[in-house]
């Protein structure tokens, strides 16, 4: 369902150009008719009000049941540090958070962590822009068992792209959650965007793009 706050959402992104319609390859391969990319996000504006987007999710779902929270590299790092600045001064809730480097530092501290560090029986939550084929998730989730012995029950995506993974049938968030038991949140689905952008009206020639690689590659 469309609701206000996914409609603003959307409208926020159009307005940084990180929602973006024309035609893009993901990474995993699929020409794309529409694209998200939270890289464009680049004002002080722009970061403090996704992160209270984030925020909001966060504590409708979760609260402050969970420990630290996690941002992979690259996109990710912004997203957690803004999005743990925003559940604090939002609502109160003040939790660690880290980040990984894609390479380990050989030099000062060391290591491929940078902020917090895990401690055994964490519950951790991962902050990430989108979850297209799952291919990101499955490179984290080594990153933080090898760094102690964590939980990870949930993560927070900006869009649900609701597309196939690596099984026929199954979405990348379905078989996040069969592999990592991980519930995935999403502040707006690929569904949500097709709704706002039918309920605009301006939008035809999208739309039907939109529809044919939703029939193609997205399961609902």
């Amino acid at each position: 369902m469309l609701t206000k706050s996914k409609k603003e959402f959307i409208e926020f992104m159009m307005g940084a150009d990180v929602l973006r319609f024309g035609d893009f390859v993901t990474k995993s391969g699929r020409n794309t008719p529409y694209f998200v990319n939270t890289g464009n996000y680049k004002t002080g504006a722009q970061i403090a009000g996704l992160s209270k987007f984030y925020a909001a999710l966060i504590k409708e779902t979760v609260g402050d049941n969970f420990d630290c929270m996690f941002g992979p590299a690259y996109k990710g790092i912004p997203l957690a540090a803004s999005t743990a600045a925003a559940l604090y001064n939002e609502y109160g809730i003040d939790k660690p958070y880290f980040f990984n480097r894609k390479e380990e530092k050989d030099h000062g501290e060391g290591g491929s962590l940078v902020g917090y560090k895990p401690q055994d029986n964490d519950r951790v939550i991962i902050i990430e822009d989108v979850i297209t084929a799952g291919t990101a998730i499955r490179e984290t989730i080594p990153v933080l068992t090898g760094a102690a012995r964590v939980t990870v029950p949930d993560m927070f995506i900006s869009v649900n792209r609701c597309e196939i993974g690596q099984t026929a049938g199954k979405t990348a968030v379905m078989e996040v959650m069969e592999e990592f038991g991980i519930n995935v949140h999403a502040i707006v689905t690929v569904e949500d965007i097709y709704e706002y952008l039918k309920a605009d009206g301006g939008y035809a020639d999208i739309l039907g793009h939109m529809k044919e690689y939703m029939s193609r590659y997205c399961v609902f």
